[in-house]
């Protein structure tokens, strides 16, 4: 049997003998500040003008371009025998035609290869290549059914892939491999899988995607080693043609993600997020939580935002094109967010031209003003935090209910609330990674283990502050219940043995402390309401120490139905809707029920008045940027070399929440407030995207800044002296 341990001890070994190979510091990563992929159609070759791709980018400054070279169809003269070469190609080369124009333009080239599609012939010789299902039976393409879907983790990969990259880095020396749907299509169960999985954990295949199975436990930290397995292999591959060359993965993210984003944090030179619109209910602040999610585990890395020119709809709309207001609405988000931004377009005979300027403008403005954009480091002070190993363990097939909607209903909160903050990934909480936040929030983080509880309890002791929900550290690390919380003493609370998963018409009592006759802090905005909307699901704790102050208590449910039996059976208890307490020099606020996944769910706005006003209890200082006015704007300020960059989003719109913006509606005007640096003083202040001088005055080491109506961004530049 496996650890998780032995995973991350196996993995962490082989990135550091990796990291002191001379190539692990190639310079070219972080020199690209605007990205370009042309993503090719078999009919290409021969039908399309690359002179118009490259003539585009020399206009928008693109400084890197993703070329699509192999894979599931080649665009170049390949002799691997298997690799199925474009029926349109005849005697050209469309790649090496496109990166010899780059590179005139000087621009870095990474190869784009798609391994997850295979040809006929491919499935005749090699069988065993493909990806079978629980029943049996080899996988077809759902989209082609003349194609057929690849194994990630076997010979297809290991042995044929590797094969073609070596080519392509042969002939071309670029700078790098991006690979796309390159870890699979789903649970297989081929032969090599079914072998290679039992040598591992001495188990079978798993049939249920519940981590409570040590099976499941198992196949998720074997398909991650395997994975990783495969990224050195392909790394140190590409490394013995071009050392200053890398594998980069199309891989990363959130807690959803499959992949230990720990390990690709220090595996990957460079990163791009692959979230390239929104669809369904998506916010638009969505690519900047991308953006935050990378940088958590990458740092100081360039990441890009790829960001498509289509419709990212279940319905697959690929050669359509979004309205200018939506891809600069999603786009700006992601620039406020530390990401570069990184242009995707599929099909090179462009057939809808509307959204060939917006993407000029948006790259000739992110050109010139490119010194503003070089992030050094965020000022955020609160960081919100994210759990892969609880989304695995802990939430499984239900982990986006369980998991990523409390995250998002905080964060929504947080947007409301236009504070700045960071994300921070849960297998980072050493001091040195959580020393510039005062405020660490853990949006149901129930999977902890303990050596992590006592990183949190540390972070508290030397003066941090912390804000949990629902079932925090109820769980260890491959979510197994505790008998007790692993925080309990932060939260001082037990855990008394039941969670009500559907709490049906409950409500909280709004009270004001009965010493001072005085409402707390935590309910300012809420004094004359009685009594509040509780959440869905409920925690029973009990306090282990006396409370300072009860500000909210237990309305227990009662029947919603008939209507003549609608009235409480007990309106009053003593049952605690909240722990806040001071710890130390820290303070904690625990909330035993889904608060902020409530919040998602419904929108209360008293529910996000309680997550905010529990922030700035906790948090208990001044922002380092504070914006005020009406409207909904998303935050963020960035330190580069010599300046500060006070990013503002306008979310403002009638379809914030569900894309995409007919029309973008100007902001009313805003003021603010950005803290200076300790010693440092302002020379100069200026609006980035509007070109004006930014009326502002200066006092007591706080800029303040009269912001006119803006329409998707602003940035307010501070030059430092």
């Amino acid at each position: 049997m496996h650890t998780r341990r032995d995973f991350l001890a196996q993995t962490a070994l082989a990135t550091a003998t990796a990291a002191q190979t001379p190539s692990a510091a190639a310079p070219w990563y972080n020199r690209p500040m605007r990205w370009a992929q042309l993503t090719l159609v078999e009919d290409d070759p021969g039908n399309y003008d690359p002179n118009f791709w490259l003539d585009y980018f020399r206009r928008t400054h693109s400084d890197a371009a993703c070329l699509s070279a192999g894979g599931c169809v080649a665009y170049y003269p390949t002799k691997v025998p298997l690799h199925y070469r474009s029926k349109f190609l005849d005697d050209r080369d469309s790649f090496g035609e496109l990166v010899a124009g780059c590179r005139k333009l000087g621009m870095n080239v990474v190869a784009r290869t798609d391994p997850h599609a295979a040809h006929q012939d491919v499935y005749d010789a090699h069988p065993d290549w493909i990806a079978v299902e629980a029943n049996g039976k080899p996988r077809r393409h759902w989209a082609d059914p003349t194609l057929w879907v690849t194994c990630g983790l076997g010979p297809y990969n290991f042995e044929f892939m590797t094969e073609v990259t070596r080519e392509i880095m042969t002939l071309y020396r670029v700078d790098g491999i991006f690979s796309n749907r390159w870890d699979g299509s789903g649970m297989c169960y081929c032969r090599h899988c079914q072998q290679n999985f039992r040598a591992f954990s001495g188990l079978e295949l798993p049939r249920t995607e519940d981590p409570r199975h040590e099976a499941r436990r198992q196949y998720i930290v074997w398909r991650q080693k395997r994975l990783f397995d495969l990224w050195h292999l392909w790394d140190g591959e590409i490394k013995k043609i071009n050392p200053n060359a890398a594998f980069i993965a199309n891989a990363g993210g959130g807690a959803l993600s499959d992949l230990d984003m720990k390990t690709i944090g220090e595996l990957a030179p460079t990163l791009f997020a692959d979230r390239q619109a929104r669809r369904g209910l998506m916010p638009p602040w969505t690519n900047g939580k991308n953006g935050k999610e990378y940088g958590a585990t990458l740092g100081n890395k360039a990441i890009a935002g790829i960001f498509s020119m289509g419709v990212e709809e279940q319905y697959r709309w690929k050669d359509s094109v979004q309205g200018a207001g939506e891809i600069r609405l999603w786009v700006a988000d992601g620039i406020a967010h530390n990401l570069r931004p990184w242009f995707t377009k599929f099909n090179g005979k462009v057939i809808d031209h509307r959204w060939i300027k917006v993407v000029e403008d948006i790259y000739t403005w992110h050109h010139r003003n490119e010194r503003y954009l070089r992030n050094e480091h965020s000022l955020a002070r609160v960081a919100l935090v994210y759990s892969q190993q609880t989304a695995s363990f802990y939430g499984g097939e239900r982990a986006r209910a369980k998991v990523e909607d409390h995250a998002l209903g905080y964060y929504q909160a947080l947007v409301e609330a236009r504070v700045p903050f960071d994300m921070v990934h849960d297998h980072l909480l050493e001091p040195a990674r959580l020393s510039p936040y005062r405020t660490l929030i853990l949006p149901n983080i129930a999977a902890l283990s303990d050596a992590q509880c006592r990183q949190l309890t540390q972070f508290v002791e030397a003066g941090g502050n912390l804000i949990a929900t629902h079932e925090t550290s109820l769980y260890d690390e491959w979510g197994r219940p505790r008998r007790d919380f692993g925080l309990a003493n932060l939260f001082g609370a037990r855990y008394e043995g039941r969670v009500e998963q559907r709490v049906q018409n409950s409500y909280l009592n709004v009270d004001k402390d009965p010493r001072s006759g005085r409402f707390h802090p935590l309910v300012r905005g809420l004094e004359d309401a009685t009594r509040i909307v509780n959440g869905a699901g409920w925690v029973h704790v009990a306090p282990t120490t006396p409370l300072d102050a009860v500000p909210l208590t237990l309305v227990p449910s009662y029947p919603d139905l008939p209507m003549e039996q609608v009235f409480p059976r007990v309106p009053r208890t003593t049952t605690p809707g909240v722990y806040m307490r001071q710890v130390g020099r820290g303070r904690v606020v625990y909330f035993p029920f889904d608060l902020d996944r409530t919040f998602w769910e419904v929108l209360a706005p008293d529910h996000g008045l309680l997550l905010r006003n529990a922030l700035a209890w906790a948090h208990n200082e001044p922002q380092p940027l504070i914006v005020e006015g009406k409207g909904v704007l998303d935050v963020s300020l960035w330190q580069q070399k010599d300046s500060l960059a006070a990013h503002l989003v306008n979310l403002t719109n009638p379809m914030m929440m569900k894309g995409p913006v007919r029309e973008i509606i100007p902001s009313p005007p805003q003021t603010a407030r950005i803290r200076l640096p300790e010693g440092r003083r302002a020379r100069r202040v200026q609006f980035l995207v509007s070109g004006k001088p930014a009326r502002h005055r200066i006092a007591n080491g706080v800029i303040t800044v009269e912001v006119p109506p803006l329409g998707v961004h602003e940035v307010i530049a501070v030059d430092l002296a």
